[in-house]
């Protein structure tokens, strides 16, 4: 039997905050109510601040971030049309399946698992498409495989440099609510994002920041779509409708989150979310293992991808983590399954409960066989979490 709480240190979904959890508890009511809007409408304007965007559009599609993927897609572009992806973990890999599956043509760019999006080559072929025939660019913000974060502003200079006119696409599933992104100041064309990782809700949301430029190639563009029609969301959201149903429940947690964050403040969250996963990164190097990711310049502050040593199987930490310490941890995914285990430090987390991961994944490591000296971990992220200064404010919401 096992007692007290179960410890979730996946990358997502995420650990919901009760407030936000208690917000969902509401009955069932009218989508179609003259006052639904006094829900919704405050959800878009609100989600574009988190974007950091005032001159995108907001649309939640019932779904998932890979619906919000297709989406993306099948509005924007038609099938034949050449778009440039990197590949560089699980997500990004699936990313270029998906685009393949929907008719387009896909220059894909290959680059080890640990590395970030190939801006010099992506610029290079940028640079050698005279003829604008690459319609969209695709980048992963955050690979939750691997722990890489790339720099989507680098990728828009290079776009800029090469004076190209290719759309912008980023999936920031696990970045948007917890990373530093920009929408407008990027010029990012299609964002991407879900609810159930910084937003702190159950997966259940796919969500898009949509440019004008984006809306204006949706007008022309020829893929075959029905459920994800942007004009038909539009056309309903301007009154704070939807085509079909939607998850209201959702939509009353997404208002409990995007209060939380306002309360803390967006520079604060993303500064939050980087003393924290400094701290889970000191305490692996304390361990003298080392992260997937292969330069510090790339290690996302949202999930960890840590390497076992060669004769451990990550499996085995994993299944001991779960069974002995009532602890999720993350698996690693396609060829990293049993070299990687993942520890996600996102959405509604703080020191202690970091400490606790490493703890427990200290204990699993060392009945795995990995000669680790136990307390290191803990003690290099308690080094450093007791000379950072709390940058949060107090989360008056959190009680209402």
């Amino acid at each position: 039997m096992r007692t007290g709480h179960s410890h979730l240190f996946i990358p997502g979904p995420t650990n919901i905050p009760e407030p936000v959890r208690q917000a969902m508890n509401v009955p069932m009511q009218d989508m179609r109510a003259a006052d639904f809007g006094d829900l919704t409408l405050g959800l878009f304007a609100d989600m574009k601040s988190v974007l950091r965007t005032e001159k995108g559009r907001v649309m939640f599609f019932p779904g998932s971030g890979t619906g919000a993927w297709e989406a993306a897609i099948t509005n924007t572009l038609s099938p034949g049309d050449k778009v440039l992806m990197a590949r560089h973990g699980q997500f990004s890999s699936l990313w270029v399946e998906m685009a393949k599956r929907l008719g387009l043509d896909v220059v894909v760019v290959d680059v080890p698992w640990g590395a970030g999006t190939p801006v010099k080559e992506f610029s290079r072929l940028l640079g050698q498409d005279r003829e604008d025939a690459i319609k969209a660019v695709f980048v992963t913000h955050n690979e939750t495989a691997t722990g890489v974060t790339s720099d989507i502003a680098a990728v828009r200079r290079a776009l800029d440099e090469n004076f190209h006119d290719a759309l912008l696409f980023v999936d920031g599933v696990s970045s948007v609510g917890s990373l530093d992104f920009r929408m407008d100041e990027w010029e990012v064309d299609l964002i991407v994002t879900g609810s159930q990782k910084g937003l702190m809700l159950p997966a259940g949301l796919g969500i898009l920041g949509v440019s004008e430029k984006a809306l204006e190639a949706s007008r022309s563009a020829r893929s075959r779509r029905a459920y994800f029609e942007f004009d038909d969301m539009l056309k309903m959201n301007a009154d704070g409708y939807f085509p079909y149903t939607p998850p209201t429940q959702l939509f009353h947690g997404l208002r409990k989150s995007l209060d939380r964050i306002r309360a803390e403040g967006l520079e604060q969250v993303i500064a939050r979310h980087h003393r924290l996963a400094e701290g889970v990164r000191r305490g692996v190097a304390a361990w003298e293992l080392s992260l997937v990711a292969e330069h510090h310049t790339l290690y996302s502050d949202t999930v960890s991808a840590i390497r076992v040593p060669a004769d451990v199987d990550a499996r085995d930490v994993l299944r001991i983590a779960y069974a002995d310490f009532n602890t999720s941890f993350g698996s690693g995914l396609g060829p990293l399954a049993g070299k990687v285990f993942r520890i996600g430090h996102l959405g509604d987390l703080n020191d202690g409960m970091c400490l606790a991961a490493l703890s427990i994944a200290e204990m699993a490591l060392y009945r795995a066989g990995v000669p680790i000296r136990l307390g290191s971990g803990v003690g290099a992220a308690q080094a450093w979490y007791a000379t950072q200064a709390d940058l949060r404010p107090m989360l008056r919401v959190a009680a209402e």
